[in-house]
């Protein structure tokens, strides 16, 4: 990987969230990564910082018994990168008031990232 190459350092953070790797994962975000998740209109997550986010990806880790990040676009500028997302994912426990688990939940969204010192300085993203 380039050090500041913005599509190999988005598809190292892809892999490893695919792989459940949460270090490889932490290790292409700065420390002053900020992070919002959005269903249409609705912020649904948000963590401002490494230490936030570290929190909030062990707490979601347990969700998914597998689970899937595909680009199927790519677009990248001076400010960042933006993919469209093909998601896939398999339940791995009940949600209250939602799917059971073992539900497969497929959805497409869009991912923003920007970054800084060769790192993602953020991610926002939304479906």
């Amino acid at each position: 990987m380039q050090p500041h190459d913005p599509r190999a350092i988005v598809n190292a953070y892809l892999a490893a969230y695919n792989s459940f790797d949460l270090e490889r994962m932490f290790g292409v975000l700065a420390d002053t990564v900020r992070f919002e998740n959005y269903s249409g209109d609705e912020l649904t997550a948000q963590a401002s910082g490494l230490a936030e986010f570290r929190q909030l990806a062990e707490q979601s880790k347990g969700i998914f018994s597998e689970r899937e990040q595909r680009v199927t676009k790519w677009e990248i500028g001076d400010s960042g990168v933006t993919v469209d997302i093909a998601y896939r994912g398999t339940l791995a426990q009940d949600i209250p008031g939602g799917p059971a688990a073992g539900t497969v939940l497929e959805l497409n969204g869009v991912s923003e990232f920007a970054f800084e010192d060769g790192k993602i300085s953020k991610i926002v993203d939304r479906a």
